[in-house]
């Protein structure tokens, strides 16, 4: 099996190759990578054995950033470095200012993964939530480099859990200690004989609570919403939209703030053509009027702190691969409602059972679920949720550095 997942990687590493030939994401991944060695080299050198957050993407950033914040605050003289798998979590914060490095990782090939740990020789790595790269895993193994999963999630139906996953239960053999979210994992991880484990909750309830103390204030935003009440539409996609627009029509006194997850140009696009009179935010001036009833957020990064300026919160993502963020909104006191594709996210059935969130599937539902939230408040349930679920950070340093 080994073999056959190494010959993987170098196809994959083919396949990306010639994506990026028309396709930009790709280019980003490969032109990301290239002598990625040399520039490690040339800011870092074995004697530095700095401690090394690996994040597939922005959302893992988001996640493990409160550890790596708290970890610089008791040990400022450690140096930090940082990979991400995908662009979309590279490209936004490679200008991340407590990190002494940040990189693309190298695909998982044996040589790569050999060359990086050489080269960064990290004190300890600490990835988040999920990926798990057997050869980098197994190297650090070899070179008695400790290895900490923080937010861990597991299901019955990974593979790690079936009757031919004996590779894949291996490679968790490599890590030193898990911090899951919830007794589920911790569960299935003790069936496969894997005991070093602790339930530590998800680090993303430190993130979301401190932000929603001290939000960074939007002048424009404000000024938008003036004394309407506001729907903010994180992270959506094209199906979410389309159902916005019989909402909006609907609910003409309200104002509806979109944040679309993607922002190139032909999404964009598509959402003026439902929304032919809404504002974009890059296209906002000090003498414009602000009457409009939506407003379309061009940018990455400021979704966060939007939902201060929110009464209820509808999450994009649910009618494709999974919902995205509804603690952001939620830390804020917003009751939420997203598509129906949120089973593999915990919070979200939490909400939706303590009855701060609904899932809906089409116009209607999306209708009524809205109607019963402006009817009724149910936001400090989402706030309070949140609340009760901070302290994962804390625990996970403690174990870590035992102070």
């Amino acid at each position: 099996m080994y073999w056959l997942y190494n010959i993987s990687m170098l196809i994959y590493g083919l396949l990306v190759r010639l994506a990026s030939l028309f396709n930009a994401k790709a280019k980003l991944f490969v032109n990301g990578r290239k002598q990625i060695f040399r520039h490690i080299s040339a800011k870092f050198n074995p004697n530095d054995q700095p401690i090394w957050f690996h994040f597939a993407s922005l959302g893992e950033f988001e996640q493990g950033r409160p550890v790596l914040e708290n970890i610089k605050v008791l040990k400022p003289n450690e140096k930090i470095i940082v990979t991400f798998f995908s662009p979309s979590g590279y490209e936004i914060r490679k200008n991340y200012t407590l990190a002494d490095g940040i990189y693309y990782l190298p695909l998982d090939t044996i040589s790569n993964a050999k060359k990086f740990i050489a080269l960064v020789n990290p004190r300890m790595a600490i990835f988040t939530k999920y990926e798990f790269w057997p050869n980098y895993f197994r190297t650090l193994a070899n070179a008695n480099i400790p290895l900490y999963i923080i937010s861990g999630i597991f299901r019955p139906n990974q593979v790690f859990f079936k009757e031919y996953g004996g590779f894949y239960r291996n490679v968790l053999g490599c890590v030193t200690h898990f911090f899951v979210q919830n007794e589920e994992s911790a569960a299935l991880l003790k069936g496969i004989g894997i005991n070093n484990v602790a339930i530590s909750g998800d680090t993303r309830f430190d993130r979301v609570y401190e932000n929603a103390q001290a939000p960074k204030k939007l002048p424009i935003i404000e000024a938008f919403c003036g004394k309407s009440p506001v729907l903010i539409a994180g992270s959506t996609w094209p199906e979410d939209e389309k159902l916005l627009v019989g909402l909006a029509a609907k609910n003409p006194n309200w104002k509806i703030v979109i944040a679309p997850h993607e922002i190139h140009e032909g999404h964009l696009n598509t959402i003026f053509d439902l929304f032919p009179n809404a504002l974009k935010f890059s296209a906002i001036n000090s003498n414009m009027e602000l009457k409009s009833q939506i407003l379309v957020i061009d940018n990455i990064g400021m979704l966060s702190s939007l939902y201060q300026y929110g009464k209820i919160a509808y999450i994009g993502g649910g009618f494709g691969v999974g919902i995205h963020n509804t603690l952001e909104a939620a830390a804020f006191g917003l009751p939420v409602i997203f598509g129906p594709n949120y089973h593999k996210f915990q919070e979200a059935k939490d909400l939706i059972e303590i009855g701060a969130a609904k899932s809906i599937s089409n116009t209607e539902e999306l209708s009524t679920a809205f109607d019963h939230y402006v009817q009724q408040e149910s936001g400090m349930l989402a706030k309070n949720f949140v609340a009760s679920k901070k302290g994962a950070t804390e625990m996970i340093i403690k174990k870590i550095f035992g102070d």
